[in-house]
């Protein structure tokens, strides 16, 4: 296999569409001309990938499927139909709701980027690379009672893959759509997903990711959602598993009257990064979002938040709120927050708030003179921690896992005395 350059695009763009062989040598343009993240850029504050991505080797082609795990098996059991990619190639879509539409990128006219080639070298590769991918569409009007479950699986040692996902709800209907990202423990790779998401008028959709990349996993997420009039989209984002893993969020409410909603959790042990970078940008009329995150991080994990809610000069009347919480539990472990406000225009509702540090003495000492232990104590408040932002998932099939999995993190740590 060869590196990223313009040897494998040859190969890879002997199976593609005019249109999308015209795209991905563009987009091979912009990512020869960009410099790999080194830490030193403020959107890339704090994070040190350790890659060179000019030295990356692409899969281009699907490797075996790995065994289902507690995420994938709780959703499936709720779901209207899966979905599989495994290294960025789809490889299954079997659908119980026949009003839903998944089609291949070879079937459409054009590739819908969850960001642009020159937003960084990573978001050019996924569009220069990337050999698949899926746009379902839920027609209007329709309302899906279960969710669409799609598998993100990234398998091959030392490779680099570009899952590609685009979720497009037409007006008046609702949907919703679970994403769980997976790959094995133990083996170096690096995941460039792309997720496209948008809502046209009063549309409806709800959707989440569980991050669960193997613990030597490099993660990097473009996500973008756009909302037409009155439309609405809850976003929920589970992060738990990479080495580094990082959501690079877009969120534009076009529309005047849409609202954006998301809502997240993370945990990091270990020597993890777990990276969110959000962007809210309110133009339309009478729009609302909120913004809710709520992290922990031990050992020597560290975990970043940089969020920034515009206001567009004729976003009247729009409120907007973010909040980003975190816990530290180790004295090695750190938190950075750092939310945004950017107003250009009056008549607006804004907020924003943001915490780091341990569990408070206070809450612990109440729990304890009511005759609970120390450990008993942390892991109440620890679960009442989390519960708060798990109840929120917009799609609640995942959260039993995900609660049970936090829990479990945590536990292990305070008895193997990592904790502080």
């Amino acid at each position: 296999m060869s590196a990223l350059d313009t040897t494998v695009l040859d190969t890879l763009t002997e199976s593609q569409p005019p249109w999308r062989a015209a795209q991905m040598k563009a987009a091979l343009t912009a990512f020869e001309s960009q410099a790999t993240p080194t830490g030193a850029e403020e959107e890339w504050r704090y994070v040190d990938l350790g890659i060179d991505a000019a030295d990356l080797i692409p899969a281009t082609q699907a490797g075996e499927k790995l065994p289902p795990g507690p995420f994938l098996t709780e959703a499936l059991a709720q779901s209207s139909g899966r979905v599989t990619i495994i290294d960025g190639v789809v490889t299954e879509v079997a659908l119980d709701d026949d009003a839903i539409a998944v089609r291949r990128t070879a079937d459409l006219d054009e590739l819908a980027p969850a960001a642009a080639v020159g937003k960084d070298k990573f978001a050019a590769a996924h569009l220069a690379f990337s050999p698949d991918g899926v746009r379902v569409e839920i027609p209007a009007r329709y309302v899906m009672t279960r969710p669409l479950v799609i598998d993100v699986q990234a398998t091959q040692e030392g490779v680099a893959t570009f899952p590609h996902v685009e979720v497009a709800v037409a007006a008046e209907a609702d949907a919703g759509v679970v994403v769980v990202y997976r790959s094995p423990d133990g083996s170096e790779m690096l995941a460039v997903p792309g997720i496209t998401l948008e809502a046209d008028d009063g549309g409806r959709l709800r959707f989440v990711s569980v991050q669960g990349w193997g613990d030597q996993t490099i993660g990097l997420v473009h996500q973008r959602l756009r909302l037409g009039r009155d439309a609405t989209g809850r976003l929920g984002e589970v992060g738990l598993g990479s080495r580094i893993g990082r959501l690079d969020l877009d969120v534009q409410l076009e529309g005047a009257g849409s609202s954006a909603e998301v809502v997240g959790l993370y945990f990091g042990e270990g020597h993890q990064t777990l990276d969110y970078r959000m962007v809210i940008t309110h133009i339309g009329r009478n729009t609302s979002s909120d913004v809710f995150l709520k992290g922990a991080v031990e050992d020597h994990a560290q975990s970043i938040f940089t969020g920034l809610l515009r206001i567009e000069k004729d976003a009247i009347r729009s409120s907007a709120f973010e909040t980003n919480r975190n816990l530290v539990l180790s004295e090695d472990a750190k938190a950075h927050s750092v939310p945004n406000l950017e107003i250009l225009c009056d008549d607006v509702v804004c907020g924003h708030g943001s915490s780091v540090g341990p569990l408070e003495e206070e809450h612990l000492y109440y729990l304890q003179s009511r005759g609970l232990s120390r450990a008993r104590a942390e892991r109440m408040l620890i679960r009442g921690f989390f519960t708060e932002v798990i109840d929120r998932l917009p799609v609640p099939v995942v959260g039993k896992p995900v609660q049970e999995a936090v829990f479990r993190r945590f536990v292990e740590a305070q008895e193997t005395g990592r904790l502080r």
